[in-house]
């Protein structure tokens, strides 16, 4: 049953959206982010303001939709999470630092991800048909949402399914091999995302350095009238002009660095977990199938019948959520490569502009202290 307030979809164009979160504004306790949004196929913007919260409603309709075949063979795109909650404790910690640094724009960087989770579900050929993502875009205010359950009681009985049934041995090679696959490369991602965070981390730390160095350079400098003083103090304000621009160049530098690989690795992650609890639950209906056989083996004569049905029902949600899970698996990772290839021209390309302004100032302020030093 559709919720109140969500139009029908059946007179949609789904050639997709062009979004933008442009802005976040707090407000109270909250933070409010305006997204803007225009179908490709019309001229008409749209405007509209939402909360974190409201980004978890559009999320829970996605996942909990009816009448779509197979839908839990979907690979999901992973809502980012909340403000302040990260991945794990060491990489909380560096996050933390990087942000004690007060170098990158946090929030910037989160509306960007905010961003990214839109564009993903509207170039998805099924999740952008969902009534609830025009709403979401389009409406300024959404219908009566539904309160997202996260009780510590859920968690834990998700955390007791998954130990039973995560070794549970595939009947397909495809799968049990994307499922090694996934179980591998989601360690080795979320190490790659800590280290590069240090990395991050390091060259923020050097430029903060570079700048104390360059102070101190102008704290120590006095108004002897002495030539021998005088000509070592415009000697220290050169300096320190070199390390001022040392310090720019390591800003710039994990600036860039942040937004494109770090950008990516940490979306990269996420959608590890995303592809992770699709084979979980396609796992889970393996299981289902595999219950369903065993009953009608052990059922009575006069409970054939039923047992039948729940076995060929079984057998069929089973079979959609396979076929659309392999689709799926494949789309997923033909766009990742897509994505991690921009992720690493656009880190190129950013590290080598900035390179090429540090060299020219730099090479100024070569020249100028070789006139110093012939003065």
């Amino acid at each position: 049953m559709m919720d109140a307030g969500i139009e029908d979809n059946s007179n949609h164009d789904f050639s997709g959206y062009d979004v933008r979160v442009t802005d976040a504004a707090q407000n109270g306790d909250t933070f409010v982010y305006v997204i803007k949004s225009q179908l490709i196929s019309s001229d008409m913007e749209y405007r509209v303001e939402r909360e974190f919260e409201d980004f978890e409603w559009l999320h829970h309709c996605l996942l909990t939709q009816e009448g779509v075949t197979g839908l839990h063979g979907i690979i999901f795109p992973p809502l980012p999470a909340k403000p302040g909650t990260f991945l794990s404790n060491s990489e909380a910690k560096t996050k933390k630092k990087i942000e004690s640094l007060a170098m990158v724009d946090d929030w910037q960087m989160y509306c960007r991800a905010l961003e990214e989770y839109l564009h993903l579900v509207t170039a998805h050929p099924v999740l952008v048909k969902n009534p609830a993502v025009h709403s979401f875009l389009k409406h300024r205010e959404l219908p009566i949402k539904t309160k997202v359950k996260k009780g510590i009681f859920n968690k834990l009985t998700q955390a007791v399914e998954e130990l039973r049934k995560e070794h549970h041995k595939d009947i397909d090679d495809f799968f049990q091999n994307e499922r090694d696959s996934n179980l591998t490369l989601t360690a080795f991602t979320k190490a790659a995302v800590e280290k590069f965070l240090e990395i991050v981390l390091t060259e923020q730390k050097i430029a903060i350095a570079c700048g104390h160095f360059s102070t101190a350079l102008h704290l120590g400098i006095g108004q002897d009238d002495d030539p021998a003083d005088y000509a070592f103090a415009k000697m220290c304000l050169k300096l320190s002009e070199v390390l001022d621009t040392v310090k720019k160049n390591f800003e710039k530098v994990a600036e860039n660095d942040l937004n494109t690989l770090g950008f990516n690795l940490e979306l990269h992650s996420r959608f590890q977990d995303a592809e992770k609890e699709m084979l979980f639950r396609r796992t889970c209906k393996l299981v289902d199938v595999e219950t369903a056989n065993k009953n009608l083996g052990q059922a009575k004569p006069h409970k054939k019948a039923a047992m039948e049905d729940i076995k060929k029902a079984a057998d069929k949600e089973f079979d959609e959520i396979s076929g659309m899970a392999k689709v799926e698996i494949q789309r997923y990772h033909r766009e990742r490569v897509r994505a991690f290839q921009k992720a690493l021209i656009e880190l190129s390309d950013s590290q080598l502009q900035t390179a090429r302004e540090c060299c020219v100032e730099l090479k100024q302020q070569l020249a100028e202290f070789k006139q110093l030093c012939a003065e």
